[in-house]
């Protein structure tokens, strides 16, 4: 399949019948669903975890049908790596019951309104969560004034791990990222973090497409890093990019990478012009 992971042949090595073997890897980057904070503005002022509200119901449908879409997207999603906030938890659960339902015929999925009752194969992804992929923590993008005051900002990993469905964890690796990042981390700094998160998530497996559920700032980076002059004004929700970079092991069993290239269409979400030139 075009773009998929896997062997595309090889070239002669230094040594006689040594073959340096290639194949292309994708990284999908995903924003999360709609929020409750923004539909109901007063739900914040009632919630006991403010910082993390969940998915509204019209945005596990909308991350149920973004899961649909990318069932078809061209290439076999391998990992799904989720940031810890409930909304992207959510997300990532409505996608990953899509991307693993069990159909007799792929089309069928298409008649599916939600995801309530689908069955699944959950060897077909492997999932983590990863608290690199976190929202910018400080007050404009956490729509708060200050953290936590206990300092939690999630109960224990294992309630995390709860949302996600089950059999479908990947407990034989560890995060980048141990903790969360200090409370109000500059703009700039979690730009830089999101850029090397992505291509040190992209580093560890290879091998694999992978799909980040994230905020949208990190999907912002996604385009703007990888695309020069390439202003982003708008990313939606469950809007996502595509990324695409050539991946190749060498006979000394090295890995080496080129760098990605940016293959987002407009229909998936995002809003981007170029620096003193019109929108592509």
């Amino acid at each position: 399949m075009a773009g998929s992971v896997g062997s595309v042949g090889g070239e002669a090595g230094e040594e006689e019948g040594e073959e340096r073997q290639g194949w292309a890897q994708n990284v999908v980057v995903m924003r999360h669903g709609d929020r409750i904070d923004a539909a109901e503005p007063l739900w914040s002022a009632h919630a006991d975890r403010p910082w993390d509200p969940p998915l509204t119901s019209t945005g596990k449908i909308r991350a149920w049908t973004t899961g649909k879409k990318l069932r078809s997207i061209g290439f076999p999603v391998h990992r799904v790596v989720v940031s810890p906030f409930l909304r992207c938890l959510q997300t990532a659960a409505e996608v990953i019951t899509a991307l693993c339902c069990v159909l007799d015929e792929d089309t069928h999925i298409l008649s599916l309104e939600t995801s309530s009752g689908a069955l699944i194969d959950p060897t077909r992804v492997k999932v983590n969560i990863e608290y690199g992929l976190c929202e910018v923590l400080c007050m404009e993008a956490m729509r708060i004034i200050g953290p936590p005051k206990d300092g939690i900002w999630f109960p224990d990993v294992s309630e995390l791990e709860a949302l996600l469905p089950v059999g479908t964890l990947d407990h034989s690796v560890d995060g980048l990222y141990q903790q969360l990042p200090s409370w109000e981390e500059p703009l700039a700094a979690a730009r830089e973090r999101y850029q090397s998160v992505i291509e040190a998530l992209a580093d560890k497996f290879p091998q694999e497409n992978l799909l980040l559920v994230t905020h949208g700032e990190a999907v912002g980076v996604s385009v703007s890093s990888y695309l020069n002059d390439a202003v982003v004004y708008e990313v939606e929700y469950c809007a996502y990019s595509h990324l695409l970079r050539q991946v190749c092991s060498e006979p000394s069993k090295t890995v080496a990478a080129g760098g990605f290239k940016l293959m987002t269409r407009s229909q998936s979400g995002l809003l981007f012009s170029f620096r003193n030139k019109s929108s592509p």
